[in-house]
């Protein structure tokens, strides 16, 4: 008996197209192509790519302008003979985006505009030591302040923020952070009281996520599909396919620190053994010389390893081996010809390279007619902060109408 077929379901967004629907499509199409161009695009243009009507472009056109989301550019040629068009692109003042991280170093914050471009940075060194959950979200709080008053000042308005944690997340919980101490920690509720009036809204995103994003982001649109390692006192991985993350059923992929490298080794402690973690965190590498007070683990194993110090370039070496060796699994089932050292990682790669990718070569099925490419990651420790920041934005760049509508709200009460 042949089974039945399942007919294909309606996605959730789909809905019948009414007036103010069709209005809001028309807008967000013609934002899309403002989003996509290369440089400054013109009204006709857009008429053209579009096929909406020229008067249709005009009254969408004011629209982005008077919310600030778009800017015209000049007057330009465009190197053809008759009248100079005026060109539109996307506006440097307006919304912008608020990216906070916990990294294994310190604390960061960034804020990035409409146009991807990075408007504040600012990080604080910490080693966590005697620091709860409360006093960790309060500092970042106090970061997050600082970074929006300093783009106020340059008629930016931060709309969302996105934190960055190592470990994963479910609805704004972190289920655990072992390097943090955290288990079942409400970050997005605790960082919520601390902003206090501020009043934003929190998305909690793994920080190997969004440093996956924030590499794909800053990418030159040739880099589609890469795994992502973040390396710092625990180990995560971001995977991108096709130009899309993958985060697995509940949100919880890239645990690369718990797959097992030795199944009789080292104890970890999620309880089970020979995990990666155990082999090649910033724990590891430091072993039984811990950094020193007041020095964070990043910046005493990247001065042991230039300083030559052999018992720190012995456990590099093991760490790159066993980094490696979970790498090639990996890269085995997921096909993916690229792998970026993020994190510590992309501090310490000089060290972890050459092993890794022995390690890597050997064990890929394909590595021998398709190389691996094996490289620190563009943005560095700060790929989970700008990404984070990245993504805030990215709300507004898919639905620009959330913007123009609190615009819109705003004016009226004025």
């Amino acid at each position: 008996m042949t089974a039945r077929v399942r007919p294909s379901r309606p996605r959730q967004s789909e809905e019948p197209v009414r007036q103010e629907n069709l209005r809001t499509l028309n807008l967000e199409l013609v934002f899309r192509h403002i989003l996509a161009a290369d440089g400054p695009i013109s009204r006709t243009e857009l008429a053209s790519v579009t096929g909406l009507t020229r008067p249709t472009i005009t009254r969408i056109a004011e629209e982005l302008l008077a919310g600030k989301l778009i800017t015209e550019a000049g007057l330009s040629h465009n190197g053809r003979a008759g009248r100079p068009r005026v060109g539109l692109t996307l506006s440097e003042k307006g919304p912008a985006g608020l990216g906070l991280d916990i990294r294994a170093d310190g604390l960061a914050a960034c804020v990035v505009d409409l146009t991807g471009t990075v408007r504040h940075l600012a990080f604080t060194p910490a080693t966590y030591s005697g620091w709860s959950a409360p006093d960790v979200l309060a500092r970042l709080a106090h970061m997050a302040r600082a970074a929006i008053d300093a783009t106020a000042a340059e008629d930016l308005t931060v709309l969302t923020t996105t934190l960055a944690v190592p470990g994963p997340v479910q609805a704004g919980i972190v289920q655990s952070a072992p390097e943090l101490g955290w288990r079942d920690v409400d970050a997005q509720a605790l960082l919520r009281d601390a902003l206090g009036p501020l009043d934003l809204p929190i998305t909690v995103d793994n920080e190997a996520n969004l440093a996956a994003l924030g590499e794909l982001y800053a990418s030159d649109n040739t880099l589609d599909s890469f795994v992502y390692v973040s390396g710092g006192l625990g180990i995560g991985a971001g995977i991108v396919l096709d130009g899309q993350l993958m985060r697995g059923a509940r949100g919880w992929s890239g645990e690369l620190g718990h797959v097992t490298v030795y199944p009789d080794g080292n104890a970890c402690p999620c309880g089970s053994r020979g995990c990666l973690q155990t082999y090649a965190s910033l724990s590891a590498v430091l072993g039984d010389e811990p950094a020193p007070a007041g020095t964070t683990p990043d910046a005493a194993a990247t001065g042991r390893a230039e300083a030559g110090h052999p018992a720190t370039i012995a456990a590099l070496d093991a760490a790159g081996t066993a980094l490696g060796i979970a790498l090639a699994d990996m890269l085995n089932i997921l096909d993916i010809d690229t792998v970026l050292l993020g994190g510590s990682f992309s501090l310490l790669a000089s060290w972890l390279t050459a092993n890794a990718r022995a390690e890597i070569d050997r064990r890929v099925l394909t590595a021998a007619w398709a190389p691996i490419t094996l490289r620190p990651a563009l943005l560095g420790p700060d790929a989970a902060v700008i990404g984070a920041a990245l993504t805030s934005i990215d709300q507004i760049r898919r639905h620009p109408t959330t913007w123009l509508a609190r615009q819109s709200n705003h004016m009226t009460s004025a």
